[in-house]
């Protein structure tokens, strides 16, 4: 019987996961925030648990249920019946994740599952099973998610990421599905199908080595940490099922151990360290076929084999110092002695990946537990030097667009540098014929920060032939490099294209480059790259200043927050809190990161996923400072069709509601044809158009950018 089951892993996993969940015959798979929706049958589930190197677990769902209390809990709970899980004298443990809503303790949580099924276990048979947290006969998973219960069995009986090998561990080891995850990421399968290597030159406790083995040999992960004894003793659970998977994978691991050949080299300055990673490897039957030496980094020696994978974890995080001198140290060493080979290094934040002089074909944004690091895929590690190029001259139209930009560059320089501008819109189709915004940002950082450009192609009217159209906005990005001695990676450029229904924009690229750019005294996390905008709306900066100089002491409510930068900003400014509403669970992970980041978290900095008006009309807080800036229009599966113009009164109605005396709301939007009620609306609040003092100079030649309004109860 096919149905859905929730498949966890870090944060970051979430595609490949879904990769792999299919290869292992899922019918349907969809990422989701740490973890895959999965459309399969109990086969796959469990074949799941067995062969599964990225999930962290395979939760099987018992019940749904209404949760607005923990009574609710309770009775939803025992409206299971739970003879036909678990025996009387088995034992159990309940891991529980809640969010919002009236239940706020995980713990709590879990200790009212457990008293549910206990209290029922002594009603019907008297007598009960026993709490066991280590090794329970039955493991539930309990996630309380905006009012809704979901109960499910932990098929793996605990986290997956353990292969039952690891007899010895170093200082901070990385989990084997993160190991695996780089692996993937380096394409080592594809690589060692072709007969190359496999080499960390800071290999530790061993563990990318070993689980490179074992992949390359098809040794499923569960083999060792399960084997014939099934990982549950759930009811539920098929063992005749699980029992022939174990045989087949088995048939496969021996095999592939039998055929695996020594392309595997590990090497570590600390002779303790490869004295745990031999006996790991013996552990997982894999020490004949890798060389472990006791080497410095500096004294790196090259593999016999043409080409292979470099995989390298070196140390970054609080327990391990981060030296970015080593960096500089592994990179020179990759450079001279693989050259040729592929390389992913798990650096612990931008600057130590920087100090590698790597140069990264792709970046991706890879958490070690809570840490968020960058993981550098580079191929090759060395890029061949090309003959210098003379560039050819700019031409007649690309010229002019380069001289307008260096003009509008000495005009801003002065209020730049007097008000620490470090992120500024540099060209806002100044030539009519090379209709773009260029906008310009530049990293926050001591140590030589970059710049980076955003070019937006703006959409050429249809007397245009789409071939000028495509030559000009060529020249015009060939000018904006020049003009800022730009190299082309730095360069996000977002075009359009005609088709059915309009121009529309291109694909997105899927660099996954995230960096830090400083307004004021927030620092913000923002992706040129990835999506259609940058994260951080520039045109709004003096209104977000003026939000910061006023939310000292108050409750801010941001309304369409997308990444928080306003609600940073407040925090900042010194607000007694803060309070952020947006549908879209991407843009609000973005906003906890953005408040993280400058040290805004726990309780007094509220992130809520919903509709905006809905919750409105369902919230009974008060707030001082308010600022609301709705698109222009959105339409979703979860919530109804706005339109800014259409629904605006009945927005700023139920906004103005939850306006405290005294308080104040900004109104926004970037609707050109947009006409304010204020006919609908001066009944209940002043109005002040205040448009043209939050137009920063870097804007003034496009007025229109947004319309603004002050209002107060």
């Amino acid at each position: 019987m096919t149905t859905r089951f929730f498949a966890s892993c870090a944060k970051g996993l979430e595609y490949l996961l879904v990769d792999e969940l299919l290869a292992l015959g899922a019918q349907g798979a969809t990422a989701a925030v740490a973890g895959v929706n999965v459309e399969a049958d109990m086969t796959m589930a469990l074949r799941a648990v067995l062969s599964s190197r990225l999930a962290s677990r395979v939760l099987w769902p018992l019940g749904s249920f209404d949760c607005g209390d923990e009574q609710a809990l309770y009775d939803g709970v025992v409206a299971i019946d739970w003879p036909a899980h678990l025996a009387a004298t088995d034992t159990l443990a309940v891991d529980a994740h809640v969010s919002g809503g009236a239940i706020t303790h995980a713990k709590f949580a879990a200790l009212r599952v457990k008293d549910a099924i206990v209290d029922q276990f002594r009603e019907r048979l008297g007598e009960r099973p026993s709490v066991d947290t280590d090794a329970p006969d039955l493991r539930l998973n309990l996630l309380v998610r905006k009012g809704r219960a979901t109960l499910a069995v932990d098929l793996g009986g605990g986290s997956l990421h353990r292969r039952g090998w690891r007899a010895q561990q170093g200082e901070a080891p990385l989990k084997e599905n993160l190991a695996a995850a780089m692996l993937l990421r380096g394409r080592w399968p594809q690589i060692h199908a072709e007969g190359g290597g496999l080499l960390d030159p800071m290999c530790g406790s061993g563990t990318l080595l070993i689980e490179g083995a074992l992949m390359a040999a098809d040794v499923a992960p569960g083999l060792a940490r399960h084997g014939d004894t099934p990982p549950t003793r759930w009811r539920g659970f098929d063992n005749a099922l699980w029992r022939e998977l174990v045989v087949e994978a088995q048939a496969r691991a021996d095999a592939g151990l039998a055929a695996l050949r020594p392309l595997f080299h590990g090497a570590d300055l600390d002779p303790h360290a490869i004295a745990s990673a031999r006996a790991n490897a013996r552990m997982a039957g894999v020490d004949a076929v890798i060389d472990w030496s006791v080497r410095s980094v500096s004294d790196l020696v090259a593999p016999v084999e043409a080409r292979g994978v470099v995989v390298c974890n070196p140390p970054y995080d609080q327990r391990l110092a981060a030296d970015a001198g080593l960096y500089r140290e592994l990179g020179d060493a990759l450079r001279r002695a693989v050259p040729a080979w592929r390389a992913v290094i798990l650096c612990g934040d931008e600057h130590l990946a920087r100090a590698t002089g790597l140069r990264a074909s792709k970046r991706y944004a890879f958490f070690n537990g809570a840490l968020e690091c960058v993981l550098l895929a580079c191929d090759p590690v060395s890029v061949p030097a090309q003959e210098a190029r003379t560039p050819a001259p700019l031409s007649e139209g690309a010229t002019m667009v380069a001289n307008r930009l260096r003009k509008n560059l000495r005009k801003l320089k002065g209020w730049r540098e007097r008000e620490g501008v470090a992120c500024f819109r540099a060209y806002d189709a100044d030539l009519p014929e090379y209709a773009a915004a260029i906008d310009v940002y530049t990293e926050d950082g001591d140590d030589a920060p970059r710049t980076f450009m955003h070019v937006q192609e703006y959409q050429a009217p249809t007397s245009v032939p789409e071939a000028d159209a495509r030559r000009r906005f060529g020249e015009l990005v060939r000018a904006a490099g020049d003009a800022f001695a730009l190299p082309r990676e730095r360069i996000a450029i977002k075009t359009r294209s005609r088709g059915k229904g309009g121009s529309k924009y291109g694909a997105m690229a899927q660099r996954d480059e995230f960096f830090i750019v400083r307004e004021g005294a927030a620092r913000l996390r923002v992706n040129l790259f990835d999506y259609l905008d940058t994260g951080l709306f520039l045109d709004h900066r003096p209104l977000r200043a003026r939000i910061a100089a006023q939310a000292r002491g108050l409750r801010f409510l941001n309304l369409f927050a997308y990444t928080g930068v306003a609600s940073v900003q407040a925090a900042v400014g010194g607000a007694a809190q803060t309070t952020s509403v947006d549908l879209s669970a991407t843009y609000l992970q973005w906003a906890a990161d953005n408040l993280a980041l400058n040290g805004c978290t726990g309780g007094a900095h509220r992130l809520v996923q919903a509709d905006v008006i809905g919750w409105l009309e369902a919230e009974r807080g008060q707030y001082d400072l308010i600022f609301c800036d709705p698109p222009t229009f959105s339409n979703s599966a979860r919530a109804d069709d706005f339109d800014v113009q259409r629904d605006h009164v009945r927005l700023l109605r139920v906004a103005l509601a939850r306006l405290a005396h005294g308080g104040v709301l900004y109104f926004s939007n970037n609707y050109r044809r947009f006409r304010l009620d204020e006919a609908a609306l001066t009944t209940m609040a002043t109005l002040e158009d205040i448009s043209a003092a939050t137009i920063p100079p870097d804007f003034e030649r496009n007025p229109r950018i947004h319309r603004c309004w002050e209002l107060r109860r």
